[in-house]
């Protein structure tokens, strides 16, 4: 066990007054409740406090823990945590191994996993990660904003959201193509010299070096869709406006 996951975990004989300092310290809003040989044997989240207290407990009483915490095995795979966090909207899991505690993933954690493409171990230091990226990935824009939801070495892939009457400028990209679906809302598309119509369902595939423009041509609606991104590069910098309604170049 590493000296992290320690700053989850409280004996059994501790108190709803022990359990409270170690959540205020760890910021994880609950902990792990293990007996005398270190098996788990429950969890208590503030709420679960909260709710003790509410009942008639005192703070210097012996924790109650809840038994039916949800748990993974240390050898279960990726689409085992996948259905866990799916179907029962966990906020987090713990991953035993022998029944004692070996790892704890959160769902914000296992979001940032996705979000930069790391392959799913039980043995990853989940605590580690720059929760921050998640604050970061919605970034608005003057046509509307988009939410990022995968970015690795050779892809990124984006949900991007145009506001009515708005249009992205017409724009080039050297290092990477894209592939664009539409998930929601009417507009048209500019791809070279062509200019179509698309709705929820329409497929559009960017190569590399074609000028490109979307239009939400409703004026009461947002146009939704997905970009896929395939390259080498991903940066801003290699966005070449030819033309733009706001004035950026």
């Amino acid at each position: 066990m590493t000296n992290k996951l320690k700053n989850y975990i409280i004996p059994i004989t501790a108190t709803f007054m022990d359990a409270l300092k170690l959540i205020e310290f760890n910021q994880m809003r609950f902990v792990v409740v293990v007996d005398d040989e270190d098996t788990v044997v429950g969890v208590l989240t503030d709420g679960d406090i909260r709710r003790s207290l509410l009942s008639g407990k005192r703070l210097n009483d012996i924790v109650v823990p809840y038994r039916g915490f949800l748990y993974l095995d240390v050898n279960d795979d990726f689409a085992t945590v996948c259905n866990k966090f799916r179907d029962y909207q966990a906020d987090f899991l713990l991953i035993l191994k022998s029944g004692k505690l070996f790892n704890i993933v959160t769902k914000a954690q296992f979001h940032l996993m996705l979000l930069e493409d790391i392959e799913y171990s039980a043995d990853i230091n989940y605590s580690d990660f720059d929760h921050g990226k998640l604050e970061h990935e919605v970034y608005n824009k003057p046509w509307g904003f988009y939410k990022s939801v995968l970015l690795s070495s050779h892809a990124q892939a984006k949900v991007i959201t145009l506001f009515p009457d708005s249009e992205i400028s017409l724009q080039e990209h050297m290092h990477r193509e894209e592939h664009w679906v539409v998930i929601k809302g009417v507009g048209k598309v500019v791809c070279s010299n062509d200019l179509f119509d698309i709705q929820a369902g329409s497929y559009i595939k960017i190569p590399k070096r074609m000028k490109h423009k979307i239009i939400n041509t409703s004026v009461k609606d947002n146009l939704v869709f997905s970009e896929v991104q395939l390259g080498e590069y991903f940066g801003e910098d290699d966005i070449i406006r030819h033309s733009d309604k706001y004035g950026r170049t």
